[in-house]
């Protein structure tokens, strides 16, 4: 059990680092998130658990605590729309200076970045461009940098993408794929948290920031939004989920296609 009292502490302390807010309509995923943490700290009680993360204020543990309570879940070339506009952006012509940059921006365990640079490979070749994927979740960056997934995760690949960049595991890894070394040194991911200062990353021509905002109000949403678009190119586009709207929020920012937007 997790007494009232230990739930709005431990979410608390999620909310102070994460900027995420998780009501009491969370408690069962809070509660079965950290029952291997507390096991693994050799406390009896949920609430012993949160007792002795606060007193000892261990940023390690504190990261564990994060790591466990931010939802990560996605799949290769989830909403296909922002891809077919990517596509045709880049039949256009790119910018005649520098790589073309691309920046996932809650990467989560790397799918939405490789499905990316697996698009940018097909239009550009292998030189020319770089892909950087973030994330707040350390277990998820270190996922990411080892492109190791299920075959059920992509489902929705492009069978010559599939093909091309998808190395297919037997033995003891049959039922999962490997991403292809040369599409994986374009693509870099490092941990991030975008409700703080940003790591010094660059500027893009296109930052994917989807299904991002959904946990956050409308002035954390602004917050995020107005911090990420610094990292844009003059001419970039911020691709939001189709899910979030931008709408009542005080950004620069105009709407071009449906959650695609250009700074004005």
């Amino acid at each position: 059990m997790l007494s009232p009292q230990r739930f709005e502490a431990v979410t608390q302390l999620f909310f102070d680092v994460s900027g995420i807010r998780l009501g009491e309509h969370k408690r069962p995923l809070v509660v079965s998130r950290l029952q291997k943490l507390a096991q693994e700290k050799g406390c009896a009680t949920l609430d012993q658990y949160v007792d002795v993360l606060l007193q000892q204020a261990d940023p390690l543990e504190v990261v564990k605590v994060v790591d466990k309570l931010t939802t990560n879940e996605t799949y290769f070339f989830r909403e296909p729309q922002h891809f077919d506009f990517l596509a045709h952006m880049l039949t256009q012509g790119r910018p005649a200076a520098g790589d073309f940059r691309v920046w996932s921006a809650a990467s989560s365990s790397g799918e939405e970045a490789y499905s990316i640079a697996m698009l940018l490979a097909d239009k550009l070749g292998l030189r020319g461009w770089e892909v950087m994927g973030t994330d707040l979740s350390t277990q998820m960056v270190d996922s990411a940098r080892r492109a190791l997934y299920t075959l059920e995760r992509a489902r929705n690949v492009p069978k010559p993408y599939l093909k091309q960049w998808c190395l297919k595991g037997e033995g003891q890894y049959d039922g999962y794929l490997l991403i292809d070394k040369a599409l994986r040194s374009h693509v870099h991911f490092q941990g991030a948290n975008l409700t703080q200062d940003l790591p010094e990353i660059g500027r893009f021509d296109v930052i994917f920031l989807r299904n991002v905002l959904i946990y956050f109000d409308n002035p954390g949403k602004q917050d995020i939004v107005n911090r990420v678009i610094t990292r844009l190119k003059p001419g970039g586009y911020l691709f939001t989920g189709h899910a979030e709207s931008l709408a009542n929020l005080n950004v620069p920012l105009k709407a071009i296609a449906p959650a695609i937007y250009a700074v004005r």
